[in-house]
């Protein structure tokens, strides 16, 4: 018996960091939309990469939802398909584009490629950050940016 592709999407970041619970607030709209219904595994992530590995182990599909500084204007949704042997999350999103978590996720790659512990595919849905001060909530143009964002995990997950 054959069991389906397992597909992952991590919300990366801290909820108490401002944009920086971009990750918390997309994985929570696709729960509220039933998505883990789907067959698909939601989770939160902290960004430290042995969590990222054990969350992604013998995934299909992994899409990690950050906050990334670089991108362009605040609430700009960056996608990215991370190559393998990406050699740092800036260089792997684009040139100047890094995760709001500087190296995790490019560390979780390394880690991962050394100890045979990849997804079939990684990609990040990057959201361009404004404010990554203490407390809770999202800046106006990040919190704008979520639907945008939930559409483009739903798109991936759906192709």
């Amino acid at each position: 018996m054959r069991h389906p592709p397992r597909r992952v999407v991590l919300g990366v970041g801290n909820p108490f960091r401002r944009d920086d619970g971009i990750g918390h607030v997309v994985v929570d709209e696709l729960a509220a939309r039933g998505l883990d219904r789907d067959g698909v595994v939601l989770a939160w992530s902290d960004g430290e990469p042995a969590g990222l590995l054990d969350a992604w182990q013998g995934a299909t599909l992994a899409v990690v939802v950050d906050a990334v500084l670089g991108a362009g204007p605040a609430g700009t949704v960056l996608i990215r398909e991370l190559p393998r042997d990406a050699p740092a999350v800036g260089t792997a999103m684009r040139p100047g584009v890094v995760s709001g978590h500087r190296q995790d996720v490019a560390v979780a790659l390394r880690l991962g490629a050394s100890l045979g512990r990849l997804p079939d595919r990684l990609i990040v849905v990057g959201v361009e950050a404004e404010d990554l001060g203490t407390g809770p909530g999202l800046s106006a143009a990040v919190g704008a940016a979520v639907p945008d964002a939930v559409a483009a995990v739903r798109e991936l997950l759906s192709s």
